[in-house]
């Protein structure tokens, strides 16, 4: 029987893979030798505008905290993100989620930690329940972790929080709603944490899921939490 060790070094393969064709998976133009599965052209377009560092919000200007942070500040310390919600962010992110290319996320994680100064020594992915990650076959936020945390030297603990009940998906709900249906729907079951640890989500929305996380992260010692996403969504009511 494979060890979760072997399990986790195989898979990190599968995620670094080269495609076969040459041409960029986006604009179907022809590759240079040097890049693989988008073109530094496409990666440009990325849409990454200004933002908020604490809470993500995009802003006219980049600020270390914007007016609604100033006034209630989320749980966390910053947010990290690779862009924007929309295209080809959007795309790529629906290819990963739903169409089961999970070697996207090393990609992906590549391009995210560019932007990483300061990397926590333990990563936790937000976690799907397991009727809903049976389904899907894999956790799309676990596979962004751990490229993650094989770029920036971290550790990574795939189940560090379990989700504990079955919950409605976000994206159906209002802002209040999403707060309300994650209430305790988590866990936290680690019990030796370093001070500095980061919550990775694929899309982070209002902020819902990585708030309840993060605050049993504070409740259990931990003093500064990061929320690492790919894309960040304008804000719901």
């Amino acid at each position: 029987m494979l060890s979760l060790s072997s399990l986790k070094s195989m898979i990190l393969q599968l995620n670094q893979r080269r495609w076969t064709n040459s041409q960029c998976q986006l604009c179907q133009l022809p590759l240079p030798y040097n890049e693989s599965i988008w073109c530094r052209h496409c990666i440009a377009h990325f849409p990454q505008p200004p933002h908020c560092a604490r809470c993500g919000t995009t802003t006219v200007n980049p600020v270390e905290q914007c007016g609604q942070c100033l006034r209630s500040p989320p749980p966390w310390h910053r947010l990290y993100r690779l862009g924007e919600y929309d295209f080809p962010l959007k795309q790529i992110i629906h290819q990963l989620k739903f169409n089961g290319k999970f070697w996207l996320a090393k990609p992906l994680a590549d391009q995210f930690v560019l932007s990483l100064d300061q990397p926590a020594p333990l990563i936790l992915p937000v976690p799907l329940h397991a009727t809903r990650r049976f389904n899907r076959g894999f956790n799309q936020s676990t596979h962004l972790a751990w490229a993650i945390a094989e770029a920036t030297n971290s550790q990574c603990i795939a189940n560090g929080f379990k989700r504990q009940r079955y919950t409605k998906v976000q994206k159906q709900l209002t802002k209040n709603e999403r707060k309300k249906n994650v209430h305790q729907a988590f866990i936290l079951k680690i019990k030796s944490l370093p001070k500095h640890v980061a919550i990775v989500d694929d899309v982070v929305t209002t902020g819902s899921t990585v708030a309840e996380l993060t605050r049993l992260l504070l409740n259990n010692g931990v003093e500064r939490v990061d929320v690492y996403c790919i894309c960040y969504t304008p804000s719901i009511e």
